[in-house]
């Protein structure tokens, strides 16, 4: 299909619906002739076409990809008391300790390194994994919470129960594929800890890398990576290449741009012979 010849036919078609525009009227049917003003090619200026390479933004390698094997964080959370304990993950502004009896690890840094990372380059989790030595930690519900300086506080609640199935022969392990979190200093993970050991297993989806804007890149990088199952026939399927972001900007259509002014009235004559003229 031949997209220029359909804009052209739409923009004869539109000059020819507003050729009064502003109360001028270009054509005139005089004598059973059309009767065209001198002047009235003035009215419309055209901007030059944009090349078929020009883009609005970004191209598809300007939005960097994460390293497969950079995108997890591994949180053990260990309550050393017979009493539950409420414990905040994550929360780089607030900074709360860890309650007494109660230690938090990360196995790939540690807990005030991962809130100095957020608060600089917030990031995205989408899905997780939760295993736990009491099966009766899954009835505490997760609070993903939000606080802002000016006061503003937002919660949302996850139930961990709500991802348990008959498949899942372990019954001390969830898989949640669906959890989103989007991390940064103001938020946090929030839960009451059992007696016990809870791990949790975060997939980093994107992630934010201020750094990219000293080199002259897109400060958005992302994983594009599937998360592992442990079933070989998803596993294997999810292999295949997938897009980076559905919201990622496309190439720009090549476009006419049309600036309109009213037309000026002039000395007249004949279209017909204008156009032979």
């Amino acid at each position: 299909m031949n997209f220029e010849d359909d804009l052209d036919r739409y923009e004869r078609d539109g000059e020819d619906r507003f050729d009064n525009y502003g109360g001028h009227d270009d054509y005139e049917e005089v004598d059973g002739d059309d009767y065209y003003y001198e002047d009235a090619d003035d009215a419309y200026e055209y901007v030059d076409e944009f090349d078929e390479d020009d883009y609005d933004s970004y191209s598809d390698d300007q939005v960097g990809r994460l390293d497969p094997n950079d995108t997890t964080y591994t949180f053990v959370v260990v309550n050393s008391s017979t009493e539950e304990k409420e414990v905040v993950l994550f929360g780089a502004n607030e900074a709360l300790a860890a309650p007494a009896d109660v230690t938090i690890e990360v196995a790939e840094s540690s807990h005030n390194e991962v809130r100095e990372e957020s608060k600089a380059n917030p990031f995205t989790i989408v899905g997780m994994k939760m295993s736990v030595t009491n099966q009766q930690q899954f009835d505490n519900v997760l609070f993903l919470f939000e606080k802002t300086s000016s006061g503003r506080v937002t919660t949302h609640v996850k139930q961990p129960r709500n991802y348990q199935s008959p498949q899942n022969f372990d019954q001390k392990l969830i898989h949640a594929t669906d959890f989103t979190m989007h991390v940064t200093g103001k938020s946090s993970l929030r839960f009451k800890a059992k007696a016990g050991t809870t791990v949790f297993t975060f997939s980093i989806q994107s992630r934010t890398n201020i750094g990219n804007v000293l080199q002259g890149r897109n400060v958005a990088e992302v994983n594009t990576a599937p998360q592992a199952t442990g079933l070989p026939q998803i596993d294997l399927a999810r292999l295949k290449t997938t897009p980076i972001l559905s919201q990622m900007a496309s190439p720009a259509r090549k476009v006419r741009r049309v600036k309109r002014r009213p037309a000026r009235r002039g000395r007249g004559r004949s279209r017909r012979s204008f156009r032979r003229g």
